[in-house]
Formats: structure tokens, C-alpha cells, sequence
């Protein structure tokens, strides 16, 4: 290269801004400084997220009663909303009760001991696919179905509607169900799942509590045939603690007339008789019938007639009403459909307050409909019912309605110093008595022989001095009739 170029160079080189690095310490400064603030962030998520699943677990947590079902029903639709809650509880990541039952809620039921008197009525879950869901959230008591032997769609929609000022519900469902065999693979994949389910008495795999199925019909069944029902007691009888028939929803025509005397006594008859005939390894399951709140006396006298001649093991009551109360106030209130919620209570104790002194005390009866508080639970007690299910208060207290339920009767049986079986008892005093051979009718028999033995003798002695007077009456008219003669 040339000297000429080399000042040339130079200058450039000169004019070449000069950088200059950060020390080592100043770099592992700024390092640990945003690390501290990734580290705390971080840490601070999962303390958040974890205090919130906690929190989320919990189903007494306030989220549950005062956001999700207010946000439901304002977000979804009535059925939607019921599909959204459905899944939660299916999928294993819904809330569970973590409360323990107190002792005095224990209920005696058949030869069964149940952790407490709060069940699920049947309706939320169909077709059988968040049993244990539904366990976890502290029933004692689930009721699947109703189940129709061939699925079916049910009633075009919209067929559920929301009564919000009057915490109630409408549906028109219909019946819609995957039907009988897509509902036993499903309870069938749950008995499996366990290692020795054998183990357990319970077809619920629960030693406190019971699974029961709710067994409905095909609405394009003839509605005076009892195939339907025949065929649900043989196909879920070996997996259910208990089958309800159902005989009362509103929304399937000619449904309501089995609960008709003949009609009844005819269903109940076969259906136990192919009860009886299952063979399975364990205690056959309970049978039970489901009846409207909307019958007459007389019909309810007709329903425990029945219930009694067949020696059936129980009656649930009840089902929704096509009532409505005056009282209601939501526009909703002119849908066509069963109503249930809280305006049906006292339809629902009535019935209950009228069918108890017709039933023995060892048929025990469900009462279902209007129960939303733990005072509810204990009025139905003292009317007669051993357990209680609930159904709308679920959708409107959300996952903790069974948990608040039962501290609040716990609280009450505590200040009354009872327990739950005290107030059945009470309640059961009212129930009818079948009629006794002790010694009262002996001796009145006994009574009635010697009066009529009496009556006898004394008859003898009338015929007797009668059997006189006639001869004496003869001797005098013949003695006159020689009289007359001689004279002539």
C-alpha cells in the first residue's frame, strides 16, 4: 500500500466511534434482577393458581353459589347451562364436598345405614354420566335417567326455561335419552374401573350411599303396555341399589294414567315379579315409584292401595306439577311443562301429608320437590319422608346446595338435641297400621257365641210354650165344638 493512502486511513480511523462495554459485574447485576422478577412472578402465579384450585375444589367456596350460576344462566340458556354443568361434573374437575357429615344425619333405610338424608332426584343426569361426580359433590343418594329402553330426542326445543324471581324451573324435556344400552355400557365401564368392585355392597361402590335408576318409556310405546318397564328392571337391575318406576312426568302423553288402581296394581305386580327373578350376586335392588303431586285424594288412596298389595318398597314424592301457583311471577311462568323449585313445596308436602297415614311405616317415602333449605329437609321429615332429593336448587345454589343443606339441618337437630332418624320416627307415627289379632277380636267372638247360644235357648223355650198354647188353644176349641154339638 502507498503512503499517500495512510493519512487517508488514519482519519477514518479516527473518526471510527469507539465502543465501550458494560463490566462483567454490571451484566450479572442486571441478570439477577430480572431473574428475581421472572422468579417472583412466577412464583406468584403458581401460589395463585394453586390457592385458587384450592379454593375452586372446595364446593362451600362462594364462587360456586354467587358467580357461576348467576353467570350461567346470563351467559347460556337453560338447557346449555345444564350441559355446561354436566361436563364439569363428568370431566373429574368439578368441586367436591369437602365437609364431614355429622353423625345425627345418618338415615336407616331398608337395612341400609345412608351418611345423610340428601339424594339427587332424577333429571340431571340422563343418561348416567357423572355419577361419581355427583357423589363427590355429597349426595347420598343419585338417581340416573330417566332411561327409555331405545333412545329417543325427547321435545323439540326450546323445552327448558328458567322462573329466576321465582327460583323454579319449566321443562318439557320429554324424555331424552341415549336409551337403555348406551347407559349400561357407561355404569358397566364405572363397576369395571375398580379394582374389586365385588367388594362393595353398594351398587353405588359407595358402602354410604345408593345409585339409583330412574326407568321411563318410550313415547312411541303403546301408553297402556308394560314392556318398557320390564325391560329397564332387567337390564339395570344388576347394577342399581334401587329402580324407580315412573309413572308421573308430565311430559309424556298417557304416562299419568298408570297411576290409575288397576293399572298400577298391574305394573307394580310385574314389575316386582321380574325383580324377583334376577340372578345376581347381591341383595336385589329396591323398587320404588315415582307419583305426581297433582292427584286427588282419592287417587293418592288408589296409589297406596296398590303400593300395598304388591308389597312394593317404597314411593317417592314427587314429580313436577302442570300447577301453577299464582304466586309465580317470572314471565316464563305461562311455558308449557312441569314445574319444580320452590312453588311446588307445598304441593308436594300435601301429597306427602296425605299418602303417609295410608302407607306402613316400613314403606319409606322420598320427598322430592321444593326442598332448597335444611328447614325444607326437616318439614318433609316431620311430614313422613325418610330421605329428600333436590333438583332445582342444585342449578340455582350451585355445587354447594347439598353441603349448605346439610349443616343447616345439622344446626337445627343440634338445638333440638335429635337426630334425623328421631324426626322420621316422629314423622312415621302418622303411618297407617295393619289391623291386629290380639286378644280383643277372641273375646268379643267368644261373646258373640254365648249371646248366640243364649238366643237359642231362648228361641227353644218360645217354641216351646208356643207348642203349649197351641195345645191348649186345641183342647178349648174342641171342647167347645162338643159343647155346640151336644146343645143340637
Amino acid at each position: 500500500m502507498s503512503l499517500a493512502f495512510r493519512p487517508s486511513s488514519f482519519r477514518v480511523l479516527r473518526r471510527t466511534p469507539i465502543r465501550r462495554y458494560a463490566s462483567t459485574s454490571s451484566v450479572n447485576d442486571l441478570n439477577t434482577g430480572q431473574s428475581l422478577r421472572i422468579f417472583a412472578v412466577s412464583t406468584g402465579i403458581v401460589i395463585g393458581s394453586t390457592l385458587f384450585a384450592v379454593y375452586y375444589a372446595d364446593s362451600r367456596a362462594a364462587i360456586h353459589r354467587y358467580v357461576v350460576p348467576p353467570l350461567s344462566r346470563l351467559v347460556l340458556d337453560a338447557e346449555k347451562g345444564h350441559k355446561f354443568a354436566l361436563g364439569v361434573l363428568k370431566s373429574g374437575l368439578g368441586p367436591r364436598d369437602q365437609g364431614r357429615d355429622d353423625e345425627i344425619l345418618q338415615v336407616e333405610l331398608w337395612d341400609k345405614k345412608l351418611a345423610n338424608p340428601v339424594g339427587l332426584a332424577a333429571g340431571f343426569d340422563k343418561d348416567g354420566e357423572a355419577v361419581n361426580g355427583l357423589f363427590d359433590l355429597g349426595f347420598s343418594w343419585v338417581e340416573v335417567g330417566s332411561v327409555t329402553p331405545r333412545p329417543q330426542a325427547g321435545n323439540p326445543k326450546p323445552r327448558v326455561f328458567h322462573l329466576t324471581e321465582d327460583n323454579a324451573v319449566i321443562n318439557r324435556y320429554g324424555f331424552p335419552s341415549k336409551g337403555a344400552t348406551s347407559v349400561l355400557t357407561r355404569l358397566q365401564a364405572r363397576y369395571t374401573s375398580l379394582s374389586s368392585p365385588e367388594t362393595h355392597s353398594n351398587a353405588s361402590l359407595r358402602e354410604d350411599k345408593i345409585l339409583s335408576v330412574n326407568l321411563g318409556k318410550n313415547k312411541s310405546s303403546p301408553p297402556d303396555s308394560l314392556g318398557d318397564f320390564l325391560v329397564g328392571v332387567r337390564t339395570f337391575g344388576p347394577l342399581a341399589d334401587v329402580l324407580v318406576i315412573n309413572v308421573s312426568s308430565p311430559n309424556t302423553p298417557g304416562l299419568r294414567n298408570l297411576q290409575s288402581r288397576g293399572m298400577l296394581i298391574e305394573l307394580l305386580d310385574a314389575v316386582k315379579r321380574e325383580r324377583d327373578a334376577l340372578q345376581i350376586d347381591r341383595e336385589l335392588p329396591k323398587l320404588l315409584v315415582k307419583i305426581a303431586p297433582d292427584l286427588s285424594v282419592g287417587e293418592l288412596q288408589d296409589v297406596a292401595e296398590a303400593v300395598r298389595e304388591t308389597n312394593f318398597d317404597g314411593v317417592i314424592v314427587s314429580n313436577t306439577t302442570i300447577q301453577r301457583p299464582p304466586s309465580l311471577k317470572s314471565l316464563n311462568r305461562s311455558e308449557t311443562g312441569g314445574l319444580s323449585g320452590p312453588p311446588l313445596k307445598a304441593l308436594t308436602l300435601n301429597a306427602l301429608k296425605t299418602i303417609r297415614p295410608l302407607l306402613p311405616a316400613s314403606v319409606p317415602i322420598v320427598g322430592c320437590g321444593g326442598i332448597s333449605t335444611g328447614d325444607d329437609a326437616i318439614e318433609f321429615a316431620r311430614a313422613g319422608a325418610s330421605t329428600v332429593q333436590i333438583y332445582t336448587s342444585l342449578a340455582y345454589d350451585g355445587a354447594g346446595a347439598p353441603r349448605r343443606i346439610k349443616d343447616e339441618i345439622t344446626l337445627r337437630l343440634k338445638e333440638t338435641n335429635l337426630t334425623w332418624m328421631d324426626i322420621v320416627r316422629q314423622g312415621q307415627e302418622k303411618a297407617w297400621q295393619r289391623p291386629r289379632k290380639d286378644s280383643a277380636p277372641i273375646d268379643t267372638a267368644s261373646g258373640l257365641t254365648e249371646s248366640i247360644q243364649e238366643g237359642a235357648n231362648r228361641l227353644a223355650a218360645m217354641g216351646e210354650r208356643l207348642i203349649e198354647v197351641l195345645k191348649e188353644d186345641s183342647l178349648h176349641i174342641a171342647d167347645k165344638v162338643q159343647h155346640d154339638v151336644s146343645k143340637e
